[in-house]
């Protein structure tokens, strides 16, 4: 006969749902308890009223039987409010457990694809030092500080020079290149089309 153990760990069942369950339980637990009070209130004998008279005999101005039952189930309830306080410190813990635990592994998931990506972007070979405003490269969202890692056909690759984006530029008048560039850390792609605007050049 084959067995695998079971994961009886409580804390990957625990919701908040199950905590708030708990909180309403408490809260009607409460809700009994006053009741039963209100009640011994009504008979003005409270919790540790005598419900004898002075010769020892029942007393004849309040109800004994009502009165020894609502103390006897407000201590009883008393004894459920403890257990269920403690239910929901454990909860609480075991919930928190969880969030913080959670928040610890996307931090480090988030930490390992950006070492991924950083590790995985090429080499930029050229570097945006200036755009001009309603040019086709402002047009297309080329911000300056922009590192180009691939400019048409030229990639880290094959590029030799800045005359291989010259020669593309001119090759491409009104036709869209595929540009990406490395911003803030990360892979930017955009669509430029190299034409004739009121400025220098067909970029700008």
């Amino acid at each position: 006969m084959k067995m695998t153990e079971e994961n009886n760990d409580g804390n990957s069942t625990i919701t908040m749902e199950d905590v708030q369950s708990l909180i309403k339980k408490k809260d009607t637990i409460e809700e009994q308890i006053k009741a039963y009070y209100d009640v011994l209130e009504d008979q003005e004998v409270g919790m540790e009223g005598p419900l004898v008279d002075a010769e020892g005999f029942p007393r004849a101005d309040v109800n004994v039987y009502q009165i020894r039952t609502a103390r006897h189930t407000i201590s009883c309830l008393q004894n459920d409010h403890k257990a269920i306080m403690v239910e929901i410190e454990e909860a609480l813990h075991r919930l928190h457990a969880l969030e913080k635990a959670k928040r610890e592994q996307d931090q480090a998931e988030s930490q390992t694809e950006s070492m991924e990506q950083e590790v995985t972007l090429p080499s930029p070979f050229a570097r945006v030092d200036a755009v001009s405003q309603g040019s086709p490269a402002c047009q297309a969202g080329l911000q300056i500080s922009d590192e180009i890692i691939a400019f048409g056909s030229i990639n880290t690759g094959n590029f030799q020079n800045l005359q291989n984006i010259a020669s593309v530029v001119q090759h491409s008048e009104g036709r869209p290149l595929n540009v990406t560039v490395i911003r803030n850390g990360q892979k930017t792609q955009m669509g430029l089309t190299p034409q004739r605007w009121s400025g220098r050049g067909l970029l700008g």
